[in-house]
């Protein structure tokens, strides 16, 4: 099972969940039973996000090196990396990428795109949200 945590800096990184690694099923954990948000496909890194009815294609990554691609209109965008060693980096245009978290335990590099976009992107983009020009 890869687990995932968000990197916090000066504290203790914070589990969010996990991705099971012969499935590519990925859980959030919470009190009581964890909730299933998603799943990625190992053979090819297309990640979904569970949704009543057919599941939402949110991106793909890149099983030779890496890379993650946001599915929007148009084109796909180059959005984040996971490494090897299960790091995962946000992608910022003209700047050095950011580390997000990790999955410990990673198998493929399918299953960090899929905590990518299905448990750490939802929290990022939240706290950016919630911080607002005054946080």
């Amino acid at each position: 099972m890869g687990k995932v945590y968000r990197h916090k800096p000066r504290a203790p990184d914070k589990y969010l969940g996990w991705v099971e690694p012969e499935t590519g099923k990925v859980f959030r954990h919470r009190r009581g039973p964890d909730v299933y948000l998603g799943r990625v496909e190992l053979d090819t890194g297309k990640v979904y996000r569970h949704r009543h009815g057919p599941d939402e294609y949110l991106g793909q990554v890149n099983l030779d090196n890496g890379k993650v691609y946001s599915h929007r209109h148009g084109r796909d965008r180059y959005v984040a990396e996971v490494k090897p060693d299960g790091g995962i980096y946000r992608h910022k245009p003209g700047a050095p990428d950011n580390y997000l978290g990790r999955v410990e335990g990673l198998h493929s590099l399918a299953e960090g795109g899929a905590a990518f976009f299905l448990l750490l992107l939802p929290v990022v983009e939240g706290a950016e949200i919630c911080a607002g020009p005054l946080g």
